[in-house]
């Protein structure tokens, strides 16, 4: 679960660091949810991320915890790729 919360954590700061960048949020469910404001919709994301992984730990799927820390690392890869592009594209 360490490993899943600080996933968690990079996913918030790498996102909003590539929307201060110029980047927008790839995903619909999470762009939806952003125009509340990127904090909010970012917090309520994570609120959703956390319950999936509750949801795994009571019905005690743990492999779905493992696949959730694949999956947002994948994330977490994306937002450092579109934060490089970013940065390049600017010189």
């Amino acid at each position: 679960m360490a490993v899943f919360f600080s996933l968690q954590a990079l996913d918030v700061l790498t996102t909003l660091i590539g929307l201060r960048l110029g980047a927008s949020e790839a995903s619909a469910f999470v762009g939806r949810v952003m125009q509340l404001g990127p904090v909010a919709g970012l917090f309520i994301s994570k609120a959703f991320a956390i319950i999936l992984a509750s949801a795994a730990l009571a019905f005690r799927r743990p492999r779905m915890i493992v696949f959730l820390n694949y999956w947002f690392a994948a994330i977490i890869t994306w937002n450092l790729a579109t934060i490089v592009y970013a940065v390049l594209s600017r010189r």
